[in-house]
């Protein structure tokens, strides 16, 4: 559901006086859809197709357009030595945005990840920019 971010929490003033609204709501003020940028696993892909990434394309303020990405299969993992590689994402691990979204495989921002390598802690926001970008843990 689409969310109305300027909401004041008390209808009165400090005073006790009621408050009225000088503006009424903007369109500007709406926020986005959730993009639930999902890891691709074998059992969501059909038989005989094979498994690629999903992006999707929205508007944004100012007509700019957004990348959404749907359905994640690899990232791109920075290591401990600096240098990028494009792994594999296996599982999601851990994510502290909620906690049902490591049970559904879901990619947020923060989120850890398991990679071929080991973990990875995701660094760029997937429902907004179309890749998943993430640094290596210590193990």
């Amino acid at each position: 559901m689409v969310q109305y971010h300027a909401k004041r929490l008390s209808k009165t003033s400090g005073s006790g006086g009621k408050l009225k609204s000088s503006a009424d709501k903007k369109r500007a003020h709406i926020g986005g859809f959730f993009a639930r940028t999902k890891v691709l696993r074998p059992d969501d892909v059909k038989p005989g197709q094979e498994p690629k990434e999903v992006r999707k394309t929205f508007r944004s303020k100012g007509g700019k357009k957004k990348l959404a990405l749907d359905y994640a299969l690899f990232a791109n993992v920075t290591g401990l030595d600096g240098k990028t590689k494009k792994m594999r994402i296996i599982n999601v691990l851990e994510n502290k945005a909620d906690r049902m979204y490591s049970r559904e495989n879901v990619i947020t921002r923060g989120s850890v990840i398991q990679v071929e390598a080991g973990k990875a802690r995701i660094t760029s926001r997937p429902g907004q920019n179309g890749v998943a970008n993430a640094v290596m843990l210590k193990q």
